[in-house]
């Protein structure tokens, strides 16, 4: 549960630094680089998310 709030958390702040990089005349490389570096850590989170969220023990049978 930890890591899907944490991939929430880095998409929102993501979203926030593309967002304002729009809105500046003098963009910043700085940035651009933080809001990169927090759209890999929302897949990175959201991968260790959804890993833990499958079951690979359990077998579900076709007529389930």
């Amino acid at each position: 549960m930890l890591f899907g709030l944490l991939a929430l958390v880095c998409a929102a702040i993501a979203a926030y630094l593309f967002y304002s990089i729009r809105g500046q005349a003098d963009t910043s490389i700085v940035t651009l680089v933080l809001g990169g570096l927090f759209v890999l850590l929302t897949i990175v989170f959201g991968v260790m998310f959804m890993t833990k969220r499958v079951n690979k023990t359990e077998d579900i049978h076709v007529t389930e």
